[in-house]
């Protein structure tokens, strides 16, 4: 018989791929990961996984139990769902990965209303990338995650995972003090094409969509400044140092004489809700979805 936690941990170093990984997905410490492998090969009776460098590789009989440990827990989660379902009540835990301006502009809010409705519901935040926070749900790591996308540039969610969208995420463009065209109503992209631009770390959506946009217009942009968070682009903006794109559930602290303007055609990001397809009967899940679109309009 296997023990469920270990082959919830195998799981974890299966989807990502070193014992580090999936101890922070799992909130262990790497040596607890490696001491449940162990135990689990002994279980086993044969080698799970072997060491390459920083990475882990699963062996072929590893790769078996994965794939077994994937419809075990998969299983096991429908289970608990179906039990959700017929309670009917709104309970239990519910771990929410988010985008950093999600986790700062839009969560809070559903945190705080979840927390008067529904009293047997504790719902935890994780600050997490889209791309890093799919993967999270899909793996098991997250209950949920609040991802975006833009218009242009759709996400791949992967399958088994169920979608609702919360709203979209209309953008303007942020410019210097005494820029040029500081006085318009409105602007077009590639009016600023040879711009420097403060955007977004490399490997994230915004700076994928940012590239891609000029890139299938023929421009190459210029990356003068790349920040994480978008109150940093902003004061970057401040000191006259390039132009940014700035969506509007970031723009609730604009600094003095940053000049904000409309671009046309609008530009708008897709802001959406995923989970697991087997946890989709969960009232809980249903609550906090609920939460995340009121939250969002209001």
């Amino acid at each position: 018989m296997f023990d469920l936690a270990r082959l919830r941990v195998l799981h974890a170093v299966a989807g990502h791929g070193s014992l580090a990984a999936a101890a922070q997905a799992l909130h262990l410490t790497p040596s607890a990961v490696s001491q449940q492998m162990a135990k689990l090969e002994r279980e086993a009776g044969c080698t799970l996984a072997e060491r390459q460098g920083r990475r882990l590789r699963l062996t072929d009989e590893g790769q078996v139990l994965a794939a077994h440990a994937d419809r075990i827990l998969a299983a096991v989660a429908e289970a608990s769902a179906d039990l959700d379902e017929r309670r009917g009540r709104v309970l239990g835990t519910v771990t929410i990965g988010a985008f950093a301006t999600a986790a700062r502009g839009l969560v809070p809010a559903v945190l705080r209303s979840c927390a008067v409705r529904y009293p047997d519901l504790r719902v935890h935040l994780r600050e997490a990338e889209p791309y890093q926070s799919l993967t999270r749900v899909a793996a098991g790591d997250l209950d949920m995650a609040v991802v975006q996308d833009w218009m242009n540039l759709p996400v791949a969610v992967p399958a088994r995972l169920a979608s609702a969208d919360i709203g979209l995420d209309h953008a303007d463009i942020a410019l210097p003090p005494g820029h040029r065209l500081s006085t318009r109503d409105s602007i077009t992209l590639l009016e600023l094409a040879a711009e420097p631009w403060i955007c977004s770390t490399v490997g994230t959506i915004c700076y994928d969509w940012l590239t891609t946009t000029f890139r299938r217009a023929g421009h190459e942009p210029v990356i003068a400044h790349q920040a994480a968070e978008f109150p940093t682009q902003l004061a970057l903006v401040a000191a006259g140092l390039g132009v940014a794109v700035i969506p509007r559930l970031a723009a609730d602290s604009v600094p003095d004489g940053v000049t904000l303007i409309p671009v046309k055609p609008a530009l708008h990001r897709r802001v959406f809700a995923v989970w697991r397809e087997e946890a989709g009967r969960r009232p809980a899940i249903r609550a906090v979805v609920d939460a995340l679109q009121e939250a969002f309009v209001s």
